[in-house]
């Protein structure tokens, strides 16, 4: 079984916490039992999230090896540059290493999406843009990672695809089975 989750802001991509106060887990959202995440997203970002109770298959979607392409619409506080967006499209070096080039556009407009709760701090002093950005690896909030590596601060991150999958029109907090 494959499952297309559609992971609200603040849920940990668990499904069970035990910090005090205790925060959102996935067990709140009526997922089918047996089914666990292949692969993470952090507690400040939202999207697509895949859970599976095939071993293999969740291996095939996580392992690195594989390179399976990850796609977020990311909102960054700025106005991005030729540079800039060069530079996340070459790779760049973080605390960790180089990172492999992305695949970066600019997203004008801005992508449609739901409201986030609570809603990213709007500054009318500073203004922002949307990216689209795919890399072929996933290390520890990566894609922040690079967009502050350009001077791009990340204030909303969405993933919309892993490889094939894509979170389409999927309401925040909904999943929906997927053929593997």
């Amino acid at each position: 079984m494959l499952i297309a989750f559609n992971k609200p802001f603040a849920v940990l991509c668990q499904f069970t916490d035990r910090s005090t106060p205790p925060r959102a887990t996935l067990a709140g959202f009526g997922l089918p039992a047996g089914v666990y995440p292949a692969g993470r997203l952090d507690h400040d970002s939202e999207g697509l999230l895949l859970l599976t109770d095939d071993g293999p298959l969740a291996h095939r979607i996580t392992d690195p090896r594989h390179k399976l392409p990850k796609t977020y619409q990311v909102q960054v506080e700025g106005t991005p540059t030729a540079a800039q967006l060069q530079a996340l499209r070459e790779g760049v070096t973080l605390k960790d290493g180089p990172t492999r080039p992305a695949q970066v556009a600019l997203l004008d407009p801005p992508p449609t999406l739901w409201p986030r709760d609570p809603p990213v701090r709007f500054r009318k002093s500073v203004p922002d843009a949307w990216l689209e950005l795919t890399i072929r690896e996933g290390r520890n909030r990566q894609v922040r990672r690079m967009t502050a590596a350009v001077g791009l601060p990340t204030l909303r991150l969405v993933r919309v695809a892993i490889g094939p999958w894509r979170l389409g029109a999927l309401p925040p907090g909904d999943w929906r089975a997927e053929a593997h």
